[in-house]
């Protein structure tokens, strides 16, 4: 950012016309001048400050306007409503401090633009980030976005709590539900035809030797708890339904019967119907 100095006082670079009517000041003492025909026509806030009976500044010094905002939110803010290149948003603290500056300046669109700027990198791989903004400013595209996002995240680890705290109630609530809403989807279709049911003894298909279903129970729970923290369930079916330990027992599981040893479960059958069962699941709030 690039300052010049005036008459003692340090001015942006970019805002610096003698033409402009008025100054605003940056909490750390740097100062814009703009237009007030700027100002009123993309702020409802400074539209109806400058509809108030104003005093007359002197001719040779517009009137002084200090805001709260530090100098880079301010250039920021100001860079969007002049139709000048914008600063890129590189974290979303930025932009929770730009979208609180915009809304209470009443600025829709710096606000739009921060909406468009949130879905580029390298703001894309923050979801409840997003999710906290997008609940809050009411963008629904981006709401589903980001609970969709989120499912590769376990939010109840201890260092996404900040962020869930910040939330909506009902925005937490909606994103808590989705992700045990998939994990009990998993569990109770897991336990349904065609899976085998929670039978805890059974026969063998081929011979009707007594056969317990130990192996396919352990593997259940270990999906159900996999899904429990990385919803998406590409950890189940990507890698963990070939190599977890429980999966390699389940698939070389055998009739007890010397005389049988029937492989007990389709390996490829399974994998299938519980892909099908994974992507049948809610995807977004």
């Amino acid at each position: 950012m690039a300052l010049v100095p005036v008459n003692g006082a340090t001015f942006h670079k970019s805002f610096s016309s003698p033409d402009a009517d008025v100054i605003l000041g940056a909490k750390d003492h740097t100062l814009f001048r703009i237009h007030s025909w700027t100002l009123k026509t993309t702020s409802g806030w400074f539209r109806s400050l400058f509809s108030m009976p104003q005093q007359s500044p002197p001719s040779n010094y517009p009137e002084t306007i200090n805001l709260d905002e530090d100098s880079h939110i301010l250039e920021s803010l100001l860079l969007m409503i002049c139709g000048l290149p914008i600063n890129p948003l590189t974290s979303y603290d930025e932009v929770d401090a730009l979208l609180f500056a915009a809304e209470k300046y009443e600025m829709p669109g710096p606000v739009s633009l921060i909406r468009m700027l949130a879905m580029t990198p390298p703001l894309l791989d923050q979801p409840l980030r997003l999710y906290a903004a997008a609940t809050r400013c009411g963008w629904e595209e981006e709401t589903k976005r980001a609970s969709a996002q989120s499912l590769a995240l376990n939010i109840y680890a201890p260092e996404h709590q900040l962020i869930l705290r910040k939330l909506h109630t009902s925005a937490a609530l909606d994103l808590i539900n989705l992700h045990r809403d998939r994990r009990e989807g998993i569990r109770k279709r897991l336990n349904e035809q065609p899976f085998v049911t929670a039978s805890t003894m059974a026969s063998c298909p081929r011979c009707r030797w007594r056969i317990d279903h130990h192996a396919w129970r352990e593997l259940k729970y270990r999906v159900v708890m996999e899904m429990d923290v990385r919803p998406l369930g590409d950890t189940v079916v990507d890698v963990g339904l070939t190599e977890w330990p429980e999966a390699i027992a389940c698939w070389d599981a055998k009739c007890p019967n010397t005389e049988c040893t029937c492989v007990l479960y389709d390996k490829v059958e399974t994998l299938r119907l519980i892909r099908d069962c994974i992507d049948s699941l809610p995807k977004s709030t």
